[in-house]
């Protein structure tokens, strides 16, 4: 497939090096030092120039092109550039990036509204993380398969967690959970019951949405009576959708909000949330409303070092959990290291949802782990399969190593995943994959 990626900042760099393996990859961008890096970091073809020009596009093949993604950090010129891209390539599928919410509502009412086939808003995008990590105690990523029948979770062990130092033999004490992959200082671990966990390690589970829970609880006992209080910093657009989503599942969120008309007009906007004009660094103020007795603060201020020091103050005070948004990836591990429990970043998040749909045109679903490091898909088994009739433990020969069985449902019911367990025609399976064996895993389904 020949993609054109417009945009070679953090996101379109991100998408690039996630496809450039398996696909002709050409990126476009209007700074020429950021064209000439990423010429000699992946391997694709970079062009500088305007990517809502056509005359730059033309340059760039795009009328051979089967898809084009538009990921500058500007909405309108990705906009631009889908409906240009379509004016002299029809069949060329489309991708924007947009963080305006109203362009996003926008398209949703009219599928194939501004040339664009398919539109991530990237404030609702990073908003759904925030509330995926905090519905689950001590994860740092969720994600849902099947219809919501298996959900894959990813911890950080601290050194103070009971499963610390614990084979995954002894930390396996649930029916329906796969311990599917452990990522230790940058590298994926396939791990079997002799494994150990160790602190600092990220442990990927794979099960029914009661035995992850199950198990979040194991990691960190302390968070068991799950998530109740969430103290919003920031009325921006990621804490405003934030807050919007908490509310759809019947939490009452409080929020603070220094500016006095947009504190006003957020309390109209969200009914279910409270709204509070104050300064979120004021000690007094988060004292007085019992910040110590606070599960989740999420930090959504206006830039990094003020989500930082609201944070980091707030798990001060006694807060439990902290959540900030991150909008320099380079900071996520900085963030986590100094005392915030996850950094979210807007532009990761976007980068991997778009990677995410592109694989997704030969899978059901997929979740991006580590940045890239690893998969888990959902596949559904075809009828000329040649893994069909089989128990899994003589069908994973014939697959690469770095493939784990994480679930089974069929036909909406959960399979635990065994190695005499037989894999059947039309079962959707959850894999976790290592990155570099996706391709020639998928290809035996």
């Amino acid at each position: 497939m020949r993609v054109v990626i417009v945009g070679a900042g953090e996101v379109g760099s991100s998408i690039a090096a996630s496809l450039a393996g398996s696909h002709e990859v050409v990126v476009v961008d209007i700074d020429r030092d950021r064209v000439e890096s990423l010429q000699y970091e992946v391997d694709v073809l970079a062009i500088q120039g305007d990517g809502a020009s056509l005359e730059t596009l033309e340059e760039a093949e795009v009328r051979d092109a089967d898809m084009l993604i538009a990921s500058t950090d500007d909405d309108e010129t990705n906009i631009v550039t889908c409906g240009t891209a379509r004016t002299v390539n029809a069949d060329c599928f489309t991708i924007s990036r947009v963080k305006n919410t109203k362009f996003l509502e926008t398209w949703r009412h009219a599928e194939g509204a501004f040339g664009v086939d398919f539109m991530v808003g990237t404030n609702l995008l990073t908003a759904q993380t925030i509330v995926s990590v905090i519905g689950l105690p001590a994860a740092n990523d969720v994600e849902s398969f099947t219809g919501g029948r298996v959900q894959m979770a990813e911890f950080r062990i601290d050194p103070e967690s009971p499963i610390a130092g614990q084979t995954v033999q002894e930390a396996d004490r649930f029916d329906s959970l796969t311990f599917a992959g452990l990522i230790r200082d940058g590298d994926v671990i396939i791990p079997d019951g002799s494994s150990r966990i160790e602190a600092n390690d990220e442990v990927v589970v794979i099960g029914s949405r009661d035995s992850v829970r199950q198990f979040a609880t194991e990691v960190s006992p302390d968070d068991d009576d799950g998530t109740n209080d969430v103290l919003i910093v920031g009325g921006s657009d990621i804490g405003y959708h934030t807050a919007r989503l908490l509310e759809t599942r019947g939490l009452k969120p409080r929020m603070i909000e220094r500016d006095h008309d947009h504190a006003r007009s957020l309390a109209e906007d969200l009914p279910g949330t409270t709204v509070m004009e104050s300064d979120a660094t004021d000690r007094e103020f988060l004292e007085r409303e019992h910040i110590s007795e606070v599960d989740v603060v999420v930090a959504a201020l206006d830039n990094d070092e003020k989500n930082l020091l609201a944070g980091l103050l707030a798990k001060r005070l006694g807060a439990e959990r902290a959540v900030a948004v991150v909008d320099a990836g380079e900071y996520v591990e900085l963030f986590e290291a100094v005392g915030i429990d996850v950094a979210v970043n807007p532009r990761e998040a976007t980068a991997e949802e778009i990677t995410r749909f592109t694989r997704e045109r030969k899978a059901e679903n997929v979740a991006i782990i580590e940045n890239d490091q690893a998969e888990v898909i959902e596949i559904e088994v075809d009828r000329g399969s040649q893994l069909v009739d089989r128990p899994i433990q003589e069908a994973i020969q014939d697959l690469p190593e770095g493939v784990v069985f994480g679930a089974i449902t069929r036909d909406g019911e959960y399979v635990v995943p065994r190695g005499d367990t037989i894999i059947e025609a039309d079962d959707h399976v959850v894999l976790f994959v290592d990155a570099s064996v996706v391709d020639e895993a998928t290809g035996q389904f």
